[in-house]
């Protein structure tokens, strides 16, 4: 018996490499993250470590505290494209499950189409061999007799 084609092989096969895109732009966009934390972290490590001397002139002084703002401001936006980032990676992953979810729902349908075959196969099968049976028995030359006592 010919088998009958998975008609959603081709759309099964667009799913995975849907599904393979998303987990690449998913790790991606984990690596954006950590990146863009590791920047922050440093900015604010920088900015713990500033420390001013003890004597300084009004001018000094105003230069240090402008620098010191910048770099706060520096850090403050660092850290929050960190949690952009850290946001964006995950709506990311979310469709990367998705994905993976609709290629798994189309397998689902691909394996219950294979157990179909096997069944209309085995049914197939067990047919051809009860008209086998039938058949002999049908041209058996013999005749029963019946048993008496």
């Amino acid at each position: 018996m010919k088998q009958a084609p998975f008609r959603l092989q081709p759309v099964l096969e667009l799913r995975r490499t849907e599904e393979r895109a998303a987990a690449v732009a998913s790790a991606r966009a984990a690596q954006a993250a950590v990146d863009a934390a590791d920047r922050a972290t440093d900015h604010e490590t920088t900015l713990a470590s500033a420390v001013l001397p003890r004597s300084l002139g009004a001018g000094d002084f105003v230069a240090a505290m402008t620098l010191l703002r910048i770099a706060a401001t520096d850090a403050s936006d660092a850290r929050a494209a960190a949690v952009a980032s850290a946001e964006q990676a995950e709506a990311v992953r979310a469709q990367w499950t998705a994905a993976a979810q609709a290629t798994l729902a189309l397998e689902r349908l691909r394996e219950r189409h294979r157990e179909a075959q096997q069944r209309a196969e085995a049914a197939a099968e067990e047919r051809a061999v009860d008209d086998l049976v039938t058949g002999r028995a049908g041209r058996s030359t013999t005749e029963e007799v019946p048993w008496t006592d």
